[in-house]
């Protein structure tokens, strides 16, 4: 039943689009309480005994994002300044508590706290932790005037920044999925790679040509996305009432397999187990804009990696040519080593796609691990990552001190 629930929900972000280009509802935003009553470290890290601390950075452009903090594991000890700093941050459409589905043997925070490193936890802009500005509200759709251009020029510079600042060290960085697109877009422009002594990247997503998902190809192929924002949705909220409205008979339409349609998107994840998925529908989606999904749009088609595509007029004024730059991967600092780990039943992060990464970065200094059984989503909420993967991205954080 809760892998049935997740499918569904799954299937709502399908039946969403196609319902908001029947109904052309001109919506700016849902409006929403710029705080959670209850932080992340009450509600997923001090309730198994970890010490945790909560913190609010801005960006350049005013927006406050939540950070957590796990100091230390449940049985070390000293002080946090001696500790190896290590930043996580997710992927899209959740926030940081994805990392913390799993009982703390089995997630990533607690594992690496439980080894002696100082955790940090990202929460990019628009999620529950971090949905406040210094002028805008996320009711205004100005507030959601962004792509993942700005996560990598803006929110994650604001976090590693902090970071530094406050341990004086040189960081570990881990992403998942968006959390590696942003990174690798930010290094190979040469920034926060004097301030990040590795990072490790699970499923990571930069060319998506070969996405294999029938459902991402349709909204990336057929300009769905573009049609969303050109109505005025500018906040890309699976839990919104026009989703909800639909969702409820959506399901149980004739043809429609909401069961499947989880393994549809993302691959067939091998390892979720069920307590898992139930505290998953808990607590995610959550929002981003649509603007960000119409830039992962224009990546599928275009094939590269580039800024944000408005246009030829509008890019001749913000870039001052007809076609918006491109990231060249390959800037990547040879000297800044990498963990790439992807799965073979992967339908985002597709294993040509990631070979198409790993040929920019074949002078660099990289380390593969390639797991056959692993989709989209084993990475972060398998029950078993922590035996296949976790205990490889700490020994490559070992190995790579200095």
């Amino acid at each position: 039943m809760a892998l049935h629930g997740l499918s569904m929900l799954f299937a709502g972000f399908a039946l969403f689009i196609l319902n908001l280009l029947l109904m052309l509802m001109p919506h700016h935003a849902y409006g929403q309480n710029n705080a959670p009553a209850v932080g992340l470290c009450d509600s997923f890290v001090r309730i198994h005994g970890y010490e945790c601390d909560e913190f609010q950075v801005t960006t350049q452009d005013g927006y406050i994002l939540g950070l957590q903090r796990i100091p230390k594991g449940l049985n070390t000890s000293g002080d946090s300044a001696n500790k190896p700093p290590v930043l996580l941050q997710h992927g899209i459409l959740v926030d940081g508590a994805c990392w913390l589905i799993n009982a703390p043997e089995q997630n990533l925070p607690m594992i690496l706290a439980d080894k002696g490193f100082d955790v940090w936890i990202a929460n990019t802009r628009g999620t529950r932790f971090s949905r406040q500005h210094t002028s805008l509200q996320p009711s205004q759709s100005e507030f959601w005037n962004w792509s993942w251009d700005e996560l990598a020029a803006y929110d994650l510079s604001a976090v590693i920044d902090y970071v530094h600042e406050q341990t004086g060290q040189k960081l570990r960085y881990v992403g998942h999925s968006l959390g590696t697109l942003i990174a690798l877009a930010s290094f190979s422009e040469g920034l926060l790679v004097d301030k990040v002594q590795s990072a490790a990247l699970f499923s990571p997503i930069a060319y998506l040509s070969h996405l294999k998902t029938a459902l991402g190809n349709f909204v990336a192929r057929s300009f769905v996305a573009e049609d969303i924002a050109f109505f005025g949705i500018a906040e890309f909220n699976l839990l919104g009432e026009p989703a909800k409205r639909f969702l409820e008979t959506a399901c149980a339409a004739p043809g429609v397999d909401c069961f499947d349609l989880l393994n549809a998107i993302t691959g067939k994840n091998c390892c979720l187990n069920a307590s898992a998925v139930d505290f998953f529908l808990e607590n995610e989606p959550q929002s981003t804009s649509t603007k960000n999904f119409v830039h992962l749009a224009q990546t599928v088609r275009d094939g590269v990696v580039a800024k944000y595509n408005y246009g030829n007029s509008t890019n001749m004024i913000r870039y001052g040519a007809s076609k918006p730059p491109i990231y060249n991967l390959s800037n990547i600092p040879q000297n800044l080593p990498l963990f790439l780990s992807y799965g073979g039943q992967d339908d985002l992060s597709d294993t040509q796609d990631v070979q198409h990464l790993l040929d920019n970065l074949q002078s660099h200094d990289v380390t593969v691990q390639f797991v056959e059984d692993f989709a989209h989503a084993d990475f972060v909420f398998g029950v078993n990552a922590s035996d296949i993967v976790y205990s490889q991205v700490y020994n490559f954080f070992v190995n790579h001190q200095y």
